[in-house]
């Protein structure tokens, strides 16, 4: 299995494909199909012990075992059992189905998910010799089945938890912004490790911390584990060398000029937990105080924030007075290049001034604007 070629499934929130793709692509893998909410390629095992410690902003990584037409339940039995299971599932591997179904003549999850439980088990007693029940005592081989128009995809899930648990998030506030997200934020940026970055709304420090990450160029995964490392054909060694691989190119020298501010005390000493259990807790200055006090002496930098939306009533009014104060301070910076994503759609017209560009994405279920104003060059 360690030299034979999969097909590779990243998965990503809506908007975010390209960005995933990306990084797809500077890992070194260059044939990337990019689809809604997911990027495929082919790539050799390691690759999925690459994609899941340095991917940013992909939700999972998994691993296509077939794809085919079903319109009926026999179909599906069959052209599932006639997959290759007993190569990725041992006798006693822990094998959950999970399932989704859309516009498909196979409309109910838990019937087709069932099914293909069972073709599963029959095709692991026949390859495995076994002709009793499979104890599932074993590692966890998390399979998903998800129909489209009819079209069936198997994959089995090679994270385990999603990508965005970095393992570094103690503590956080009302709604955190997925830590998947905020690194797409910044890539989304054309900052660099040798500039300024600023988050006025820190909240639990997500942003400040991903930028710390980009900007040293450590893997998102380091600190934590995944599914697929108990998995029995990918090697402890092909972990070893991916884990080798991230701590080569983790540029630890690189000196970086981060803060992020909340006007909330707690947020600001959340954030100080985060970046410390993180392994980063030198490198983010923190400072409780108003995004309306802000100031720098540098002429150029970057500013990345998520901002309150004002989702709530009585705080609508203040939010809005927020975004108003803080374009009016900001037109001192012109060489600051200014990120902001909110649900507020009237924010341009608040901030005064029309951004350069506008991107929709998604906040968890949250339809966002990321407005974008790039900086004069100075």
């Amino acid at each position: 299995m360690m030299n034979s070629y999969i097909t590779i499934i990243a998965t990503a929130a809506m908007g975010l494909e390209s960005i995933v793709a990306q990084e797809v692509k500077r890992l070194g893998y260059s044939e990337v199909n990019v689809e809604n909410g997911k990027v495929r390629f082919e790539a050799d095992i390691q690759a999925v012990i690459r994609c899941n410690l340095w991917l940013r902003s992909a939700d999972r990584v998994k691993i296509l075992i077939g794809e085919f037409e079903a319109t009926s339940y026999d179909e599906l039995f069959e052209q599932t059992k006639s997959l290759p299971w007993g190569d990725y599932i041992p006798e006693d591997g822990e094998f959950p189905v999970i399932g989704k179904s859309v516009k498909s003549k196979l409309y109910s999850v838990p019937d087709c998910q069932s099914i293909v439980k069972k073709a599963i088990v029959e095709k692991l007693k026949k390859q495995h010799g076994i002709a009793q029940w499979l104890p599932e005592t074993g590692s966890l081989y998390r399979v998903e089945v998800a129909l489209h128009k009819n079209k069936v995809e198997l994959t089995l899930d090679s994270s385990g938890s999603g990508l965005h648990k970095r393992g570094y998030r103690y503590q956080q506030g009302d709604a955190p912004l997925k830590e998947t997200l905020a690194a797409a934020l910044i890539q989304l940026t054309n900052w660099h490790p040798d500039q300024p970055f600023y988050d006025l709304f820190c909240g639990s420090g997500t942003i400040p911390i991903e930028a710390a990450l980009i900007g040293q160029n450590i893997a998102p995964g380091f600190n934590r584990s995944f599914v697929s490392e108990e998995w029995e054909w990918v090697s402890s060694e092909a972990w070893e060398r991916g884990l080798e691989e991230a701590e080569d190119l983790a540029n630890y020298d690189q000196p970086l000029a981060i803060y992020g501010s909340d006007i909330r005390h707690e947020m600001v000493e959340a954030s100080k937990t985060n970046a410390f259990e993180a392994g980063l807790g030198d490198l983010i200055q923190w400072k409780q105080m108003q995004a309306s006090d802000f100031a720098s002496d540098q002429s150029i930098g970057y500013i990345v924030s998520n901002p309150p939306y004002g989702e709530r009533l009585g705080d609508k009014k203040k939010i809005e007075e927020t975004y108003k104060q803080l374009g009016t301070v900001l037109r001192d910076y012109p060489g600051w290049s200014i990120y902001m994503l909110t649900a507020n759609e009237q924010f341009e017209s608040l901030f005064g001034q029309k951004a350069t560009k506008k991107r929709k994405l998604f906040n968890g279920f949250i339809k966002t604007d990321y407005y974008q104003y790039f900086g004069k060059r100075i």
